[in-house]
């Protein structure tokens, strides 16, 4: 299975409120391209996740420490864990993967 950064990224576009698009799914994991505007509102997941930014760089707090990002670096995010962008450019895009089995059942 594949999806290339163009697809994703018309997904995204093709419903201008929605700030992130799932394309891929197998078994316990999920991959979602993610585009927040201004501030990024999300909340602690269920599942472990892995970002890889394609474009953009800011700020990325995870568990309340606060580190640099940019264009190519991965971040990790335990299940569970409080995790947010900020001050990130506004061509800020990145791939997002899911995986593992919901926080509890590990």
């Amino acid at each position: 299975m594949q999806i290339t950064l163009k697809n994703a990224l018309n997904q995204l576009d093709a419903n201008q409120v929605q700030l992130f698009a799932k394309v891929i799914e197998h078994g316990s994991m999920s991959v979602e391209i993610y585009r927040p505007k201004i501030t990024d509102m999300q909340k602690p997941h269920q599942q472990d996740e892995l970002y890889v930014v394609v474009r953009g760089s800011g700020e990325f707090v995870n568990n309340g420490v606060r580190n640099s990002f940019g264009t190519g670096d991965v971040l990790f995010v335990p299940a569970g864990i409080e995790h947010r962008f900020e001050n990130f450019t506004n061509d800020f895009v990145t791939w997002v993967i899911f995986y593992g089995p919901p926080e509890g059942e590990k």
